[in-house]
C-alpha cells in the first residue's frame, strides 16, 4: 500500500483500556491500531485508562485527566479504541466534543443508544427491524420474573459476551441474573433466536455514503461466548455464503440501523438470519479492532488491508470534524 504524503500524516492520540470488563480487549485493539497507524506514517500518542479510571501516558506513568486533556489538545485527531461503558458509550466522544478535538467513530448519541441494548431494540422497532422478544429487568422487577421457556440473559450494557448466559431450566435463572446484574443495573431476558449468526461492518463516509464490507458468519456451537471470541476457536467465514435476497436484506437493515442510531465511522451490526429474515442482535460502535477481529476481517475480504482501514478512519474523522 502507499503511505500517506507528509501533508496527510497526523498526530493521532490512541486511547485504550477503560473502566469496564472489556479493558484487556481494548488494550489489544489499541496496541494494534497504534502500530498500524505508525506503519503508514502517522505519529501516535498512546494513552491508557486503567481499570480505576486513571489516565496513563505511553510509559504507563499516571498523568490524570487534566494533563491527558492537554496531551489530547496537541493531537490532530483522537482514535478512542475503547469498548464498553465509559468509553464506547459516548463518554469519550463527549470529552472530545467538549474539548473541540476531532475523533474517530460515533458521537455521543449513537454511542449511548447502541451501548444500551434495550434502547437499540426500541430504535430497531421504530425502523421495522426485528429483534428477539425480550423483557427488561431491574433489581426491583427481577424477583417477579417467571421463567417459562429457555432464554438468554445478558446485561443491557456490556460487550464481549460478558455476563451472557443461556438459561435452559428455571434453577439456572438465579445465577444467570446475578452474573448479569454484576455488570449493570439493567438486564435483558431474551427469547432464544434460532438462526445463522451474521455480522455486517458498515463504514460511513464524510459525503454521506456507506461502504458495507462482505458479511461474516460466525460458526460456533451454542452461544458465541467470551471464550470463543478470544481463544482462537471461533470459525469466522467471510464472505458468508448467502443468497442474494438474504445478503441484500442484511445489508439494507445494517445501513438503516447505522443511520437511525446516528453512527459515524465504522460500526459492526450483528444479526441472526432466520427463516423469517434478519433479526438484529446488537450494534457495536467501536467493535474489537485487532487485525483478527471481525470488522477488519470483513474489510480485508473486500481488499482493504488493516493499516489502510485505520488510516481511512483517521482521514475521514479529520474530514468530518475539520
Amino acid at each position: 500500500m502507499t503511505a500517506p504524503s507528509p501533508a496527510d500524516t497526523r498526530r493521532v492520540a490512541v486511547i485504550g483500556g477503560g473502566q469496564n470488563c472489556e479493558h484487556d480487549v481494548s488494550l489489544a485493539s489499541a496496541t494494534a491500531v497504534a502500530a498500524a497507524l505508525e506503519q503508514v506514517g502517522h505519529d501516535t500518542v498512546r494513552l491508557t485508562i486503567d481499570p480505576g479510571g486513571v489516565w496513563h501516558d505511553a510509559r504507563q506513568h499516571p498523568i490524570g485527566l487534566a494533563i491527558a486533556i492537554e496531551v489530547l489538545r496537541t493531537c490532530d485527531v483522537v482514535f478512542p479504541v475503547l469498548h464498553g461503558p465509559r468509553g464506547e458509550d459516548g463518554t469519550i466522544a463527549a470529552l472530545c466534543e467538549l474539548t473541540g478535538i476531532p475523533y474517530v467513530g460515533s458521537g455521543v448519541r449513537a454511542g449511548a443508544l447502541a451501548m444500551d441494548k434495550w434502547a437499540t431494540k426500541l430504535v430497531a422497532g421504530a425502523m421495522n427491524i426485528a429483534t428477539a422478544p425480550a423483557t427488561l429487568l431491574t433489581a426491583t422487577t427481577a424477583p417477579s420474573y417467571a421463567f417459562s421457556h429457555p432464554v438468554v440473559v445478558k446485561p443491557a450494557a456490556a460487550g464481549s459476551s460478558h455476563g451472557v448466559t443461556l438459561v435452559g431450566t428455571a434453577p439456572e435463572l438465579e445465577a444467570a441474573l446475578t452474573g448479569a446484574f454484576a455488570l449493570g443495573d439493567h438486564v435483558l431476558v431474551e427469547d432464544v433466536v434460532v438462526g445463522r449468526e451474521i455480522d455486517l461492518a458498515v463504514l460511513g463516509r464524510p459525503d454521506g455514503s456507506h461502504v458495507v464490507a462482505p458479511a461474516l458468519e460466525i460458526n460456533v456451537e451454542g452461544l458465541f461466548s467470551l471464550a470463543d471470541k478470544y481463544d482462537g476457536s471461533a470459525d469466522f467465514r467471510v464472505p458468508a455464503e448467502l443468497a442474494e435476497t438474504d445478503r441484500t436484506a442484511l445489508e439494507d437493515a445494517a445501513v438503516v440501523m447505522y443511520d437511525a442510531l446516528g453512527c459515524r465511522g465504522l460500526a459492526r451490526v450483528d444479526f441472526f438470519l432466520t427463516a423469517e429474515g434478519p433479526v438484529l442482535n446488537e450494534v457495536n460502535t467501536m467493535p474489537g479492532f485487532t487485525e483478527q477481529s471481525q470488522a477488519p476481517k470483513m474489510f480485508a475480504a473486500a481488499g482493504m488491508s488493516y493499516p489502510e482501514l485505520v488510516d481511512l478512519l483517521v482521514r475521514d474523522a479529520v474530514g468530518v470534524h475539520g
